[in-house]
């Protein structure tokens, strides 16, 4: 499963992300861009970070995970499409020049960290 590796991954940025100010910052929410192509469960990538971040600034913080479509375009024709299956064949011109346009991404988008009890932002 290389999901906990990537759950590592990305609890290592999400701790070095962190200010070195904000000693005691706890992990709201981690929100990521995931391409459908990058062959990651979501689920089993969700399991993974949660044990990972057992005893860490993260520990049960939400891992959010937007699924990103796996969009082409035939070099031929220039038409673009999603892809829902494993056919990469131009639907217009039948060319087999593809090009990925989405659908390998794997980044982290945002970091929320959860408000410090008894601080409240200044509303000014």
């Amino acid at each position: 499963m290389h999901e906990m590796g990537i759950a590592m991954d990305i609890l290592r940025i999400v701790q070095e992300s962190i200010p070195a100010e904000m000693t005691g910052a706890k992990v709201q929410r981690v929100n990521l861009r995931v391409g459908k192509f990058s062959a990651i469960v979501a689920e089993s990538l969700r399991f993974c970070f949660n044990v990972a971040a057992a005893d860490t600034a993260a520990e049960g913080a939400e891992l959010a995970v937007e699924e990103v479509p796996v969009v082409v375009r035939c070099n031929d024709c220039g038409h673009a499409w999603t892809i829902e299956e494993a056919v990469f064949v131009c639907p217009k011109c039948q060319g087999a020049k593809i090009e990925m346009l989405s659908g390998r991404e794997l980044e982290i988008v945002s970091i929320e960290l959860a408000e410090e009890e008894g601080k409240h932002a200044d509303p000014q």
